[in-house]
């Protein structure tokens, strides 16, 4: 493995804590790369998507950028919207990954946010996978406590998303977010197992 980052991603459904994770592993000196944070990179003024979204859709692209609301209300009237955004957007998403491991070929270890990850196949070019989870109380008490955030629409969020049970299924570790405490020690235990092995 020497001379080549040990790449985990990190994934898990809405409210289980996967921002706060991937925060602990940046403490820890782990350099992490933040699929949404591309996104919004790509869809800011200047940004790389700018041309791709315009030819699709020139009504969401001004001089603040990608009109995210534009993009939704397009998505709602034409079926095909989406797949051809995301045809046009996940190159350029891909192309930002490939950049960011390239600039850290001396890490042993790089986490990857990635909240779609089972749903857009990235594990089979990563490692492993981390799924952060907890308690179903505990995931909607957290995302109802977002403003503007509304039963349907939480429902509506977790339809979307591969249930729990099968990310955790499916991954090479699994983090319980149920304190803070709890978290950091078990991303401490993981980070020290996944360094000490890939050094």
């Amino acid at each position: 493995m020497t001379g080549q980052p040990f790449l985990l991603g990190l994934t898990g459904s809405i409210g289980m804590g996967k921002s706060t994770t991937a925060e602990m592993f940046r403490a820890l000196g782990v350099p992490v790369w933040d699929a949404d944070a591309a996104v919004h990179r790509l869809y800011a003024p200047g940004g790389a998507a700018m041309p791709a979204i315009a030819a699709l859709c020139p009504e969401a692209v001004g001089v603040d950028g990608v009109d995210r609301a534009a993009l939704k209300a397009w998505i709602a009237r034409d079926p095909t919207a989406l797949a051809r955004i995301e045809a046009a957007v996940h190159p350029l998403v891909a192309a930002d990954r490939a950049e960011f491991i390239a600039a850290q070929p001396d890490a042993p270890l790089l986490l990857l946010d990635i909240p779609l990850l089972f749903e857009t196949g990235a594990e089979a070019w990563l490692d492993a996978v981390l799924v952060v989870t907890a308690p179903p109380e505990a995931q909607r008490t957290r995302v109802l406590s977002r403003p503007g955030m509304t039963e349907a629409q939480f429902q509506m969020l977790l339809a979307k998303q591969m249930p729990d049970a099968e990310k955790r299924a499916r991954a090479d570790h699994v983090i319980e977010t149920c304190s803070l405490e709890q978290t950091r020690a078990a991303v401490q235990a993981l980070v020290d197992k996944l360094r000490a092995a890939h050094a």
